[in-house]
């Protein structure tokens, strides 16, 4: 006990310096994280009143706060007395070991990248992609968070977004509803062209341009099928879809037309 604290007494200039070097490079620690907020706050309330999307936002706010914490973090070793030169090559040699094992990460990561550049789609857009279907929240460093109609958030790999179709129901403005209503064979095909035309002429949501289409699609073995196909506005895709499906079955019946659905005949042979 004694030796050390004759070591503590004759060093103790060095003690004290150190201990200041390394309170130091806490406060550039803790200062450097709120700097990387701030800045990634501010930069991105300027890029909100441009219009630019929040998927966009998200993400280069996530690159801003992790380039200026590493930018503190090599601060901070040099100030403790850590030669920042041979420690970016540690790093360096590090970052090759680390990214060969995490190379799902880094493929994340770029596929990251790829959706900023190209935009297949936007905060707020619904979509189908990496197998899951959603309204965009949005795109992150290694993943893209989309909530589902349900009220789901799923966090999706970037990279198996951009290994996979994309599709986007929202970035045109308008959309086919395709419906196929299958009829008996008993029924009159002019009178049941008649009877789905004036539903869809009843619907004020149908587009004029482009003009709908009712035609004989099929001739299947137990009915006659017709394929409705309107256009809408993307907005209104699904309210229509529903409506026309309800009040379509409920014309059928007023006028007469048969809609067919599997049956069995069971015959029963009496034996003597």
């Amino acid at each position: 006990m004694e030796q050390v604290m004759s070591w503590i007494s004759e060093n103790q200039d060095l003690i004290l310096s150190y201990t200041v070097k390394f309170v130091v490079a806490i406060i550039i620690l803790i200062v450097g994280k709120i700097v990387a907020n701030s800045v990634a706050k501010i930069m991105g309330k300027g890029m909100e009143k441009r219009g630019t999307d929040k998927a966009v936002i998200s993400f280069l706010g996530a690159i801003v706060r992790s380039v200026i914490f590493i930018a503190a973090v090599l601060m901070a070793l040099s100030q403790v007395g850590v030669e920042t030169t041979s420690f970016i090559a540690i790093l360096g040699a590090a970052g090759l070991a680390i990214g060969l094992s995490l190379q799902g990460s880094l493929s994340n990561m770029a596929s990251g990248v790829l959706i900023i550049l190209f935009r297949p789609f936007r905060a707020g857009e619904y979509v189908d992609a990496g197998g899951v279907s959603g309204t965009v929240q949005e795109v992150n460093i290694f993943q893209t968070i989309l909530k589902t109609p349900d009220n789901k958030v799923v966090f999706v790999p970037n990279a198996q977004i951009t290994g996979s179709p994309i599709t986007n129901y929202n970035r045109e403005d308008t959309r086919r509803v395709d419906l196929l209503i299958g009829v008996s064979y008993d029924a009159d095909l002019h009178k049941t062209k008649e009877v789905l035309e004036s539903v869809l002429a009843a619907e004020s949501r149908l587009l004029k341009d482009p003009a709908w289409n009712i035609q004989v699609h099929a001739l299947n073995s137990s009915s006659v099928d017709f394929i409705v196909r309107p256009w809408v506005k993307s907005t209104d895709y699904w309210g229509v879809y529903w409506d026309l499906m309800r009040e379509i079955k409920i014309a059928l019946d007023k006028n007469d037309i048969g809609i067919p659905y599997p049956q069995m005949d069971v015959h029963l042979h009496k034996q003597d």
